[in-house]
């Protein structure tokens, strides 16, 4: 095996820490040579040890591509998956240093199924290295991947248009390239973009210049790497501090713990809670190793106030002069990484520094096509696009605009079912109409409307596939109540798309607003002390918990009207399952759209066992023994 004199550069693993350290991501499509540029940096560097030489070796004789000579790419593709296949699927970090700067460098997978790792690596970068191949150009993942640069705040990039040795060091084809990319680049927010022609797997122009390049007179990119500005002017914003725990060990003492996520603060300045606008002083700041003057960007301390205020855990603390924005709604850039789509309507949990709260995609602007950047119209998301949103969360939340601060003005989007991140997200602007908007204290409410009524109000979520005798039941069920002498209300899913909801369809998307827009009145009717029968087919677990959520825990019945299909289908008042199975209609539950069943319904009502009123007087015993009438 052919092998370069090497010598591990141990003063130089000794001394990173001590270094100024820049942060980039290396990033672009598959097979464009992003390990194999990190090895080169790392073995050119000298801080490769020498036993991990020997495994190199042994590794590239197994698995590698590049006959005798060491496969660098090796040293990034740690595991067995990426080395048989020769691709990198999980974000891979190494650290290194020359004389004069430390590095640590994220390399991201080019699949464009993994783009979500690309989000976790650029939200960590301050600089960004895009590969392209020379044989090919920028391909779509390529200008995704700068898409997603520049949307998390990078505003320094490199074009190494790798494999020029492939493309016989051609200045032709590097121009070529550099134009094209250029051209697209106009739209993103980068402040600038040095190109640079370079092979990773000989070092050209790495760390060495090139004599195969004699048309090219720049930096080499590791002399980009080492001079390039990128100092952090975190310390230079306004102070921004998230509570991430309140510390009480005794009744003596009260801090506040965190990590200061840009600015200073000095002992005796002036700082409001955010979200409640309360004031105090700082008293005293402990840092790991004591109490401390002042703090900055980046420090880990604990904090106590002046004065016993309200803070818990999830408030920011800011200057009085200095506020972020706070409301509880905004537009933003979504980047979905979820499996299934985002709909607009659907609710999700949100974190957003160290707070977590109820959120909903209330409006989908526009998503971004990645070819030429142009928004198109859109009424969900898919996995790894990017589109423009409008969010609402349930309590109003502190935060800057993205672009002025990376710390404050990002957050993600979690499953409320499986706990699994679904989209990352940065913050353009507030929406000004929410901060002018504020809750009506009415003079009478729900527990007065319920005890004039002698009931208490709930909703009655009746939820089946079509044709299964929902309507049918909720009828009886509520002339059983007004026989009783019970006050409520029937919102059936037909009645109402003659009127609240008659613009919508029966795509998922239209699906899911036709459900918000019911509980949302449902919720109306429970506020007046009504009991609200909803006979909807509501054909999603997230829509049904979504409205469940609006009330009281205690206040949302879920009946599950259980009819196999094949008696729906024989049932078919309508006619409906004959016409989707004639194609006439599309979308039809139960046929060409999915229905989700409950999984914890309060009631299931098995019409093959009972008739319609066994089945409706059941409901009603189940209000009695609840206590609801």
């Amino acid at each position: 095996m052919n092998k370069p004199h090497h010598a591990c550069n141990a003063p130089a693993i000794r001394a990173m820490g001590k270094k100024d350290r820049l942060r980039f991501v290396t990033c672009g499509s598959v097979d464009d040579g992003k390990s194999t540029l990190i090895g080169r940096l790392l073995y050119d560097s000298a801080l490769v040890l020498e036993d991990h030489l020997a495994e190199l070796a042994r590794d590239s004789r197994r698995y590698g591509t590049t006959g005798d000579d060491y496969d660098l790419a090796l040293l990034m593709d740690g595991l067995e998956a990426e080395r048989e296949q020769g691709i990198t699927i999980d974000v891979a970090w190494r650290t290194f240093a020359t004389a004069a700067r430390a590095f640590t460098v994220a390399d991201v997978p080019g699949h464009e199924q993994y783009t979500r790792n690309m989000a976790t690596g650029a939200s960590n970068a301050e600089l960004a290295v895009i590969l392209v191949d020379a044989r090919k150009g920028a391909l779509v993942q390529s200008r995704r991947h700068a898409t997603i640069s520049s949307l998390f705040g990078i505003r320094q990039a490199v074009l190494a248009i790798n494999k020029i040795d492939l493309v016989d060091y051609d200045e032709g084809v590097f121009n070529q390239i550099v134009a094209e990319f250029s051209e697209f680049a106009t739209h993103l927010a980068f402040d600038a973009v040095v190109a640079i022609p370079i092979s990773a797997r000989y070092g050209d122009n790495v760390r060495q210049r090139s004599r195969k390049t004699p048309w090219y007179r720049g930096r080499t990119l590791l002399e980009h790497l080492e001079a390039v500005d990128v100092t952090s002017v975190g310390k230079e914003r306004p102070f921004r501090f998230a509570v991430q725990w309140v510390n009480r060990p005794s009744h003596d003492f009260r801090g506040l713990a965190g990590t200061i996520a840009s600015g200073r603060i000095r002992r005796g300045d002036a700082v409001v809670v955010a979200e409640s606008g309360i004031a105090s002083r700082i008293a005293r700041i402990i840092g790991p190793d004591g109490d401390v003057d002042e703090a900055s960007a980046g420090d880990a301390v604990t904090l106590t106030l002046a004065d016993e205020i309200d803070v818990s855990r999830g408030d920011l603390l800011a200057p009085a002069k200095a506020r972020p924005e706070v409301t509880d709604q905004f537009a933003a850039h979504v980047l979905w990484t979820g499996l299934a789509p985002l709909l607009a309507g659907r609710p999700y949990l949100m974190r957003i520094g160290t707070r977590w709260t109820p959120a909903t995609v209330t409006a989908i602007k526009h998503k971004l096509e990645m070819h030429a950047l142009e928004p198109l119209a859109a009424r969900t998301l898919a996995l790894n696009e990017i589109g423009m949103c409008n969010l609402a969360t349930a309590t109003s939340v502190a935060f800057d605009a993205y672009a002025d601060n990376r710390e404050t003005g990002a957050f993600i989007l979690v499953d409320r079912f499986n706990d699994q991140t679904v989209a990352a997200g940065m913050i353009v602007f507030a929406l000004r109409r929410a901060a002018n908007i504020h809750r009506e204290q009415l003079s009478v409410d729900k527990a007065a409307h319920a005890r004039q009524k002698a009931q208490r109000p709930c909703i009655l979520w009746l939820t089946g596939l079509p044709a299964a005798g929902k309507s049918t039941i909720a009828k009886l069920v509520e002339a059983r109540l007004h026989a009783l002498g019970h006050h409520s209300y029937m919102l059936d899913g037909d009645n109402l798309r003659h009127g609240l909801n008659h613009d919508l369809g029966f795509t998922d998307a239209d699906r899911v607003e036709n459900i918000r827009r019911v509980g949302e009145v449902a919720k109306l009717f429970v506020d007046a002390g009504l009991i609200v029968l909803c006979s909807l087919i509501s054909p999603f677990r997230a829509e049904r918990r979504m409205v469940r959520d609006l009330v009281g825990a205690d206040e949302f019945f879920e009946i599950y009207i259980d009819t196999p299909l094949a008696e729906c289908i024989r049932r078919d008042p309508k006619g409906l399952y004959a016409k989707a199975q004639a194609g006439t209609i599309t979308n039809f539950t139960g046929f060409d759209s999915p229905y989700e069943p409950p999984q914890a319904a309060e009631l299931v009502l098995a019409t093959m066992t009972a008739s319609p009123e066994e089945l409706a007087e059941r409901v009603v015993e189940h209000l009695k023994a609840a206590g609801r009438i």
